[in-house]
């Protein structure tokens, strides 16, 4: 079974048409959601070889709650869409599509290495990915984009709002004791306060949340060992 997305719009467009489609889309994004019956999660993320004009892709799926690499899938594309800041799933989306198209199921949720709703235009790559695939979907970024925060308290699991004009865009998580937090954020059909909960579930003493790191590491070429689902389908391994 080919994982296929929704065909929202063309990736061949100008600056001006893809602000006006984020502005569009943003407004689809389903702010709440608590996901049930989890079995399997899967985490992405996107390396760039500059010099080559090329994207590595991947996406790694665990079983929940053992949290078990069970599935990986990773693609090398051509990148023809130039950086533009704020418009970053214009460029890698396609990529991570590529990727996704390798998943022999989908899984019940998805953490992106990316932004969410902690973006200027409140659509950043995990929303993106959430209504193409209509998974519930959390934004799980290394970095800020956007808005201002509190200091976060040293102990795993602290956390503090972040804030862009007053509004409540997503929150600043502190993972592991004496490392950087990460910027969650919802992507779609989930709540802030879930996501927050499913990236601490999805934890395993590392900085960042294990389906990410995952998938991180297989973006830049590591194989990241998987076993077959519990189910029996076949587990789909692409080297690229």
């Amino acid at each position: 079974m080919t994982v296929e997305a929704k065909d929202l719009h063309p990736w061949r467009v100008s600056t001006a048409e893809a602000v006006a489609i984020q502005r569009r889309l943003a407004s689809q994004v389903v702010l709440e959601g608590a996901p049930a019956d989890v079995r399997y999660v899967a985490g992405s993320d996107i390396s760039v070889n500059a010099a080559e004009r090329k994207g590595r892709g991947a996406v790694v799926v665990l079983s929940y709650p053992d949290l078990r690499p069970v599935e990986q899938s990773v693609a090398e594309v051509d990148l023809t869409v130039p950086y533009v800041p704020g418009l970053l799933s214009f460029r890698e989306t396609p990529v991570l599509m590529e990727a996704f198209a390798g998943l022999s199921g989908r899984p019940d949720l998805l953490l992106v290495d990316a932004q969410g709703l902690a973006h200027p235009r409140r659509f950043g790559l995990a929303c993106h990915l959430g209504l193409l695939y209509d998974v519930p979907t959390i934004g799980c970024a290394k970095s800020r984009l956007c808005g201002q925060h509190e200091e976060v308290g040293p102990e795993p699991g602290s956390r503090s709002d972040l804030r862009d004009g007053g509004e409540v865009i997503g929150a600043v998580l502190r993972t592991r004791e004496r490392v950087k937090p990460i910027y969650v954020s919802i992507g779609h059909r989930i709540g802030l306060a879930e996501a927050l909960e499913w990236a601490l579930r999805c934890c395993r003493g590392y900085r960042l949340p294990e389906p990410t790191r995952l998938a991180h590491r297989a973006a830049g070429g590591e194989q990241v060992a998987t076993g077959a689902r519990p189910e029996g389908r076949q587990v789909s391994l692409f080297d690229g």
